[in-house]
């Protein structure tokens, strides 16, 4: 063996003996076995992972576009009567032109027809301004020129067995005086188009009507509003702007804050996803440990030997550091490439599908985000990293004397 530097490893020499531990070895099967498990632990918990990730992710971005359309970027409510107004609004669109508004009435009514009856929310709205902001209330809306109009959910739809030109009937909570006596006010109204949010539980809930109906119907003041729906594409940043020009009386609120507990949940569950998928990498990196500890157990006398010959402890910890760095760095390759072919197939092809009515798509939503790739990636080889560290500390520590001694 050529003379080496004390400082210095022979990086040649530390290859070479890498290569030889890497090979299959007849006498000792069990070491190459375990090997390959901590491989195979480390792709599989990687790949799972990645699709794990993936689906989370995509599933949260889907229920987020829903809500999105239904729960609109930004809503200003009042907090005293009239102080959201036309004036405001006015104020509002010179100070913001990027802006969109669409005001609105709303109350609670019941819904019936043909002695089927069903809770309901409804709002009044200015048809045009709403199909600016609201693309599913633009495409289900009709021509119809009665006030007494409304756009119903096709969930809704469906449980009053009606159809677009249909009529239903709608009680409001508010009394009109009958004979000697009071009951619900009560009106027709023609179905002016049907939607689909794509989530049941709005296209049974939500109805639209004209402003004019809650004018005439509920002597609602003209002009004045019980709120304020506002499309911007970037409503996180505008809404502190806008909340700085508003009056007192009125709150701001974004469909992230009305939404809070559900997308906080939803996180929560794929952190805890994440924790939990992990273990498996763990599970897979003890392979690592095993296989290592076995490799310097049965190759204590080749280490002896080595030792006598010139090896430093630098350059067995090295050999054996590294020995589980290409173990764990095979395993991340080739789970990443797994975890991309199965998102791929995924995505491409309709395995999966999914009650609609559930998860707002009937197709399942795969889209992992960088972040959570870097994240899968730094986590497993921190794993891995550790996992490498005591089998070359203990393989260093090999005592030539003691070895030599006993063979």
């Amino acid at each position: 063996m050529k003379h080496k530097s004390l400082t210095s490893p022979n990086k040649k020499f530390i290859r070479h003996i890498i290569k030889h531990y890497l090979k299959y070895d007849k006498e000792n099967p069990f070491i190459f076995i375990s090997g390959m498990l901590a491989f195979l632990g480390i792709a599989a918990g990687v790949m799972v992972l990645m699709i794990a990730m993936g689906i989370m992710n995509g599933t949260q971005k889907e229920f987020s576009k829903k809500l999105f359309v239904m729960n609109y970027p930004l809503t200003i409510l009042p907090i005293e009567e009239d102080s959201v107004n036309d004036a405001l609004i006015a104020s509002l669109s010179k100070q913001f032109p990027q802006l969109q508004f669409s005001p609105y009435y709303t109350t609670q009514v019941i819904t019936k027809n043909d002695g089927a009856v069903q809770g309901s929310l409804l709002y009044g709205v200015d048809y045009h301004k709403e199909g600016e902001i609201n693309e599913i209330f633009k495409k289900a809306k009709g021509d119809e020129k009665s006030k007494f109009r409304v756009v119903m959910g096709e969930g809704l739809s469906f449980e009053m067995n009606v159809l677009k030109k249909d009529k239903v009937t709608l009680y409001f909570s508010e009394q009109q005086a009958i004979g000697f006596g009071t009951m619900p006010l009560q009106k027709r109204f023609i179905i002016d188009g049907v939607f689909k949010s794509g989530l049941k539980a709005y296209d049974k809930a939500i109805m639209y009507t004209s402003l004019e109906a809650f004018e005439k119907l509920l002597k609602r003041k003209h002009g004045s509003y019980d709120g304020l729906h506002i499309y911007t594409e970037n409503p996180m940043d505008e809404i502190e702007k806008i909340r700085a020009v508003l009056p007192e009386m009125t709150v701001i609120e974004g469909w992230w804050q009305q939404n809070g507990n559900f997308f906080a949940a939803m996180e929560m569950e794929k952190k805890a996803l994440f924790l939990v998928l992990l273990l498996i990498i763990l599970v897979a990196s003890l392979n690592i440990i095993s296989s290592l500890l076995m490799t310097v157990m049965s190759r204590r006398s080749e280490i002896a030997l080595l030792r006598t010959l010139g090896a430093t402890k630098k350059e067995i910890r090295s050999i054996f550091f590294r020995l589980g760095l290409i173990i764990g760095s095979s395993g991340i390759v080739a789970g990443t490439l797994l975890g991309t072919l199965g998102i791929w197939v995924l995505t491409t092809f309709d395995i999966i599908s999914m009650p609609a009515d559930v998860y707002g798509t009937s197709k399942l939503p795969v889209d992992l985000s960088m972040n959570d790739f870097g994240f899968i990636l730094l986590g497993t080889s921190i794993i891995i990293l550790l996992s490498a560290l005591y089998p070359a500390k203990k393989a260093a520590q090999t005592d030539p004397l003691t070895v030599l001694r006993n063979e």
